[in-house]
């Protein structure tokens, strides 16, 4: 790092026993601004659920990690595990309700040995409630939590993200939720347990739309590429592709309303306000539609922006990663992996000033980093004995 400066969470140590994308998530938040991210991980393959540790989506959910790796059946595991609780500022999880407490790791156990750990949970449809036992992943949630509802075409039926987007966000919640847990700690002294799920996210996701129906009593329903409640604001095709524009604000509407050289629109009452524009929308956008096909999307993004007007292109992956500004963001890092050489993984989405955030190591093979953790739960003394959490505690990847 620049300078060898300390990363920022380099004084946080994280247990992480989470799988999958959404857990993992919330792992890589700390990870990447320098905490000790430990993942406890299975002995035995048979137990091993982690995936395709080769894989690019492996690598990239992984990074900056240590790994250990523990039969929890085992009394001399279980109190190396145990003395690892003991070490840590954040416990990690994404077992279902029921399960970590059959396993004996779930807040009330843990919280005997260390008072001051942060226990982060991330589940399905939330930790109790008629349907929390129920098994959730990402496909369910965004049908469950409506996003499929407001998502595709006008008629076109519920659709998917095209992401996996409760998982992303509801591990970017837990994160921001152990992050104000520990802040919290220090005026306390005391942890907290931070509760997330799949569903909540996804609720949350709906943001206005959520409201609308709250406070309006309006279901929203499928607009396709275009706003539900601002006009002119969408996707249009244009003579080599397509464009977003953005002009529903009333100055920035006026000024569109120059470039496309329709100002009589601004005398038109079907037109003159967002208000209005909403109710004539089909009317408007059929005339702006045809207007934006007359001419290219460098045409339009060019012309817009210098006037003032909100205006993009539709990227694939591929040209975004070609785009100008987004090479000048430098949202990507470099590492090099064992049997992989070097490879290119996205960094995190904001910056600190004055802090640099590499990769600084690729993910680890499944218990690389045993013998050092081991030696370093050795030299603290005195060693603690957990009699009774420790007969709690059952075999991790058993259900």
């Amino acid at each position: 790092m620049a300078g060898q400066q300390r990363p920022p969470l380099a004084h946080i140590r994280v247990i992480d026993l989470t799988r999958a994308r959404s857990g993992p998530t919330t792992a890589r938040q700390f990870a990447d601004w320098g905490a000790d991210v430990i993942m406890v991980e299975a002995r035995s393959l048979a137990n091993d659920l982690t995936g395709d540790r080769q894989g690019s989506d492996f690598q990239n959910l992984h990074r900056n990690k240590r790994s250990i790796a523990l039969d929890l059946k085992l009394e001399a595991d279980r109190a190396i595990f145990l003395d690892l609780v003991a070490t840590a500022d954040v416990l990690l999880e994404n077992f279902r309700p029921d399960v970590k407490r059959r396993l004996g790791i779930d807040y009330e156990t843990l919280r005997l040995i260390n008072p001051r750990l942060v226990y982060g949970s991330i589940s399905g449809f939330g930790e109790d409630g008629p349907n929390a036992l129920r098994p959730g992943v990402d496909q369910i949630a965004q049908g469950y939590g409506g996003l499929m509802s407001v998502t595709g075409l006008p008629g076109q039926g519920p659709i998917r993200s095209g992401f996996a987007v409760t998982d992303i966000t509801a591990g970017l919640h837990v994160a921001i939720g152990c992050m104000v847990a520990l802040l919290e700690r220090e005026i306390t002294g005391t942890g907290r347990w931070v509760r997330g799920s799949l569903l909540q996210s996804s609720i949350a996701l709906l943001d206005f739309q959520a409201t609308r129906w709250l406070v309006d009593g309006v279901v929203p329903e499928q607009e396709g590429n275009q706003h539900p409640t601002a006009v002119p604001m969408g996707a249009f095709e244009t003579a080599d592709g397509m464009v977003n524009i953005a002009a529903a604000g009333e100055a920035m509407f006026g000024r569109f309303c120059k470039i496309v050289g329709r100002e009589a629109w601004l005398g038109d009452e079907r037109f003159a306000t967002n208000a209005a524009r909403a109710i004539n929308r089909d009317e408007l956008l059929a005339e702006v539609t045809a207007l934006v096909k007359l001419r290219s999307s460098d045409y339009w993004i060019s012309e817009l922006n210098a006037a003032g007007v909100a205006c993009g292109p539709v990227n694939t992956v591929e040209t975004l990663f070609a785009d100008p500004q987004v090479r000048h963001l430098q949202p990507t890092r470099k590492v090099a992996a064992i049997g992989l050489g070097e490879m290119e993984l996205l960094g995190p989405p904001f910056d600190i000033a004055g802090v640099d955030t590499p990769i600084r190591r690729p993910a680890p093979q499944r218990g690389e980093d045993s013998a050092d953790i081991m030696r370093e739960l050795a030299s603290r003394e005195p060693r603690q004995s957990w009699p009774i959490a420790a007969s709690k505690i059952r075999p991790l990847g058993r259900e």
